[in-house]
């Protein structure tokens, strides 16, 4: 009988196990496994898809979570964000525990691709929780 772990089976931790922790090929995985590097391919790939999943299930849920949500919209300049993330929270009452250069740290490293040249080119989230943190996400509920 196959195990789960989370949104993976048992051959998809171990292929990612294989390839992560131990940094082998398909081809060497394949070798090991009995199977074909085609076969790990697949596997790897439904893996990968599985965990892209379980992480866009864990944003969903964190902005559940959240006090509330701003959606930053394209064409926002990046210097104007923190101005408007502190306004906001201002205007709900949300005593935050971020600065101007944590809000764009946060913005740098997980919405990298939605910036450019200091504009918004695809829209994001940014969620403030009720202890002052605050998410930047690509989801919105």
């Amino acid at each position: 009988m196959s195990r789960k772990y989370g949104f993976l089976s048992d051959e998809q931790l171990n292929v990612l196990r294989l390839r992560i922790k131990q940094g082998l090929s398909q081809s060497e995985i394949a070798k090991d496994l009995g199977t074909t590097r085609e076969n790990v391919t697949i596997i790897e790939k439904r893996a990968r898809k599985n965990v892209k999943l379980a992480e866009d299930t864990i944003q969903i849920y964190r902005l559940l979570l959240s006090l509330a949500e701003i959606k930053i919209e394209v064409g926002t300049q990046l210097v104007d964000i923190p101005g408007i993330v502190v306004k906001f929270g201002d205007s709900i009452g949300a005593r935050l525990n971020v600065n101007f250069t944590m809000i764009y740290d946060e913005i740098r490293t997980k919405a990298k691709d939605c910036v450019k040249d200091r504009t918004v080119i695809k829209p994001f989230t940014i969620a403030i929780f009720k202890d002052g943190t605050i998410e930047v996400t690509s989801q919105s509920l």
